[in-house]
């Protein structure tokens, strides 16, 4: 019989090495995090001071109704006036029909040991518990040198072959990247369970399937697949039942990649993803050493919630376990129904950044971008971007979950990320909630494809050490005349 060795050129010494491997990376995300401190319960009831008559009312009540009332937990069913003016008002027997409809409320709404489930079980015995995160071992292949491998048929021109994020070639192991001297690793992540919105499953291939993230930027005349070796490093496997058990296979990947020194980029899949991103740098360069900017037009730092991760919470899970700290969390383009004034109280309070569109309204955008650009390399020296397309107007972003009008324009939107990405050592970017199904047009992947390209732009400007703030004069002015500013006069010959 012809071994697995003689077919494939590995040694069993290889494939020793590689089934070792594929146990993992050991470094666990805490599930469920620390218990969340006092101080960042938000929108905890505060006791009532009740009115003489309505306490007479009240006297035949049950004690611990009463209590209930008194405590002020009976304001998330029926408001404290109104509540008041009923038990004024009626008869003594519907007053206590009513306050038990109230208490059956309570008993029904909250949580209670031995009627409700406090984990989701899983079947431990099937044989297949882990196989969606198992890796292929790459015996199963023929042997071949590591590196980037181009999918291309063609030498020119648009489509053959097989798609690719910014028609790069694909890497498919660290080995790969550290052979090839990747600087980017452009990967996606089909997260599509935490949010309520479904679709965004579709996001990597969308944004694989449409132009724009390859080829020449016109602001700085530098083509970024020619200047920075990027590739496309596949999708991260997720389990589409669980955002609680993916979450950690995308935090180990993530961190793959950065170990080898390229620049992640991770095309979601939904907001939850920011967690296991951000936790990611943090475990590869340090906690308290990456600063994060935030586009969105949602705060993302809801807590008390009954999941521990969704989109709506990704920021305060990661503040929560400290991997970055709060003044290094910087949010621009919030404008959303919250948050309210506890909630911005409490992110005063905790030393985040936040730019809200009022804001922007107030100051104009360049003022507030120049303010953004600043925090953002004030405290870190690595930064990662969490770039939210629901950020943007959805006359640009029609295919997201939770679009909210009066956000930025692309022409808002492209100079800052260029510009974030070329003033700032990159830990990492992600670009999520691409819901194409959402969208009559493809324009919701094309302008993402664009910052996507505006992102590859700048750091390429960083590697050539352009300015941050550089133009290509051919493509400001044609080069050849001084119609918006004078230039330098050359000083006069002097005559012989």
């Amino acid at each position: 019989m012809t071994s697995a060795s003689a077919l494939t050129g590995w040694s069993l010494a290889a494939v020793a090495a590689l089934t070792a491997s594929l146990g993992g990376d050991m470094q666990q995300t805490p599930n469920p995090p620390p218990p969340i401190p006092a101080e960042d319960i938000m929108g905890e009831p505060k006791p009532v001071d009740l009115p003489a008559d309505v306490a007479a009312k009240l006297a035949g009540i049950a004690p611990e109704k009463v209590a209930l009332i008194k405590a002020g937990r009976t304001g998330r069913y029926v408001e404290k006036d109104t509540l008041f003016e009923r038990i004024r008002t009626l008869p003594p027997a519907e007053l206590a029909t009513y306050i038990d409809a109230i208490w059956s409320l309570h008993e029904q709404a909250e949580f209670k040991a031995g009627r409700d489930r406090i984990t989701i079980p899983l079947d431990t015995a099937s044989p297949m518990f882990n196989a969606w995160k198992t890796k292929r071992p790459l015996l199963l292949d023929p042997k071949r040198d590591p590196g980037p491998v181009d999918l291309g048929r063609y030498i020119g021109g648009r489509g053959g072959g097989f798609a690719t994020f910014a028609n790069a070639p694909v890497a498919f192991t660290p080995e790969d990247l550290k052979a090839g001297k990747v600087e980017v690793a452009i990967v996606g992540a089909p997260l599509d369970m935490g949010s309520g919105w479904r679709n965004a499953i579709d996001g990597p291939r969308a944004l694989r399937m449409t132009g724009g993230a390859g080829g020449n930027d016109m602001y700085s005349m530098i083509n970024p697949n020619g200047a920075l070796k990027i590739v496309d490093y596949g999708d991260i496997a997720i389990d589409q039942n669980s955002t609680e058990r993916s979450v950690d296979h995308v935090r180990e990947m993530v961190r793959e990649i950065a170990r080898t020194g390229a620049i992640p980029i991770v095309i979601g899949g939904d907001h939850s993803l920011e967690y296991p991103n951000v936790a990611a740098a943090a475990d590869v360069h340090g906690k308290g050493k990456v600063g994060v900017v935030h586009f969105d037009s949602h705060y993302d730092v809801g807590r008390n919630g009954v999941h521990w991760i969704t989109h709506g919470s990704p920021v305060y899970r990661v503040l929560h376990e400290g991997h970055v700290r709060p003044q290094d969390y910087i949010q621009v383009g919030l404008r959303a129904r919250g948050p309210d004034l506890e909630t911005f109280g409490w992110m005063r309070n905790k030393g985040m950044r936040y730019h809200t569109m009022v804001e922007v309204e107030k100051w104009g955008w360049e003022r507030v971008m120049a303010r953004a650009l600043a925090e953002a390399r004030q405290n870190t020296k690595k930064l990662w971007i969490s770039f939210d397309v629901d950020v943007l107007d959805p006359a640009f972003m029609p295919g997201t979950g939770t679009p909210v009008p009066g956000g930025l324009t692309m022409r808002e939107a492209q100079p800052i990320m260029r510009r974030l990405c070329a003033e700032n050592d990159i830990a990492g970017i992600d670009i999520v909630e691409v819901a194409p199904y959402l969208d009559t047009s493809y324009k919701t992947a094309l302008n993402s494809n664009y910052l996507l390209n505006a992102c590859l732009a700048g750091i390429a400007m960083r590697k050539k050490g352009l300015n941050p703030g550089y133009f290509n004069p051919v493509s400001v002015e044609h080069g050849i005349d001084d119609y918006y500013a004078p230039k330098a006069r050359r000083p006069a010959r002097k005559r012989r």
